[in-house]
């Protein structure tokens, strides 16, 4: 997000937005964060917006940062637009604002920027990004980018925006969904699991996959199951909701479908003991009257996953969760003592709850 302090909450790409539409985009631009598909999107709304399109190869510079000295980006702001409203100079993966180094920029280097970026030129824009990790701001460039531009973090979308841009995607190629189904395909995508690493452009393209699939007008669950790729933390929520509904044919499929893409046993039957671990929690935690919006603070997990869980509790009672937490540990046990073969010992879990 864009701020001068902590307490501006709206997402970055709807300040962006806001701030084309009433010409208030400042000249020095700090872009950062896990969604580099918004980021993108960004650079190219301002370039559209201030560069003429026709002369972009002259108005606008894209500088390398890993290999960025202070004269290149000195140089390239001071460069007079020729044609264009403003010159756009991008630099890119820019590390220093971290605890990034290049042996092209030293200290009096960075110094040096901080001094120039007070007196920016207004005839350019300079918008730099860094990566998805958090800038450090004890550091005094990024304390003299923020006094002097804007800062804007491009975080994970919220559920409401994330449906909103899926939605979107299928209307512009002439398709619908249901919400059931877009919720659906949010959950069966991964977007929200913890240490996931899929993004909005991981997502653009499924959806691009899934439009292709599709042959009628509306997008149905089996397109998505045939398309979406999901990854291990999915799988294993399939694979819990399997057990749960006494499908044991089908969970026996979903394990060794992991197992033949390659799946580490050891990392299976940890991510089956994490979520079994969160069914609990959930579980006992509405049992003492905690709201699902409570629980999730306390969790610090995404509303996502909570409702999954508690779906999930539902169907179990307390006794039978700590029950299946013991069999999986005794079977973490079995393993590593020798006692039965890694692919023996999680079948014969499954066999067993």
């Amino acid at each position: 997000m864009a701020y001068k302090n902590d307490a501006m909450k709206e997402h970055a790409y709807k300040i962006i937005n806001k701030e084309l539409k009433e010409g208030g985009i400042k000249n020095l631009l700090f872009f950062y964060g896990r969604e580099l598909y918004l980021i993108n999107w960004a650079v190219e709304s301002i370039l559209k917006q201030v560069v003429d399109l026709s002369y972009k190869d002259l108005d606008f510079c894209k500088l390398d940062g890993k290999i960025v000295t202070i004269g290149d980006i000195k140089n390239n702001c001071e460069t007079i637009s020729l044609m264009s409203k403003k010159r756009v100079v991008l630099l890119n993966e820019f590390l220093l604002l971290e605890d990034g180094k290049s042996k092209y920029f030293n200290e009096k280097d960075e110094k040096e920027l901080c001094e120039y970026l007070k007196h920016l030129p207004e005839s350019c824009i300079l918008i730099i990004v860094g990566s998805d990790k958090a800038p450090d701001k004890r550091k005094k460039l990024y304390k003299s980018i923020s006094e002097n531009g804007n800062v804007y973090d491009f975080c994970q979308l919220e559920e409401k925006q994330l449906k909103l841009f899926i939605e979107k995607k299928f209307k512009q190629a002439g398709k619908i969904a249901k919400p059931s189904i877009i919720k659906e395909f949010i959950i069966l995508s991964g977007y929200y699991d913890k240490d996931s690493d899929y993004t909005l452009y991981n997502l653009d393209n499924d959806i691009k996959k899934i439009i292709a699939h599709s042959e009628e007008p509306e997008i149905f669950l089996t397109d998505i199951n045939e398309i979406i790729s999901g990854n291990i933390n999915t799988n294993v929520f399939a694979l819990i909701d399997a057990l749960s509904k006494n499908r044991k044919d089908e969970a026996f499929y979903l394990l060794h479908n992991q197992l033949s893409f390659g799946a580490s046993h050891y990392r299976l039957l940890a991510l089956i003991c994490t979520q079994f671990e969160l069914i609990l929690a959930v579980k006992e935690m509405k049992g003492n009257g905690m709201s699902l919006d409570k629980i999730k603070g306390t969790l610090g997990i995404h509303e996502f996953r909570i409702k999954k869980a508690a779906m999930f509790a539902e169907r179990y009672s307390i006794k039978h969760l700590k029950q299946i937490l013991q069999k999986v540990y005794d079977v973490d046990k079995n393993i590593k003592t020798g006692l039965l073969g890694s692919s023996l010992a999680l079948e014969m879990f499954i066999a067993e709850i």
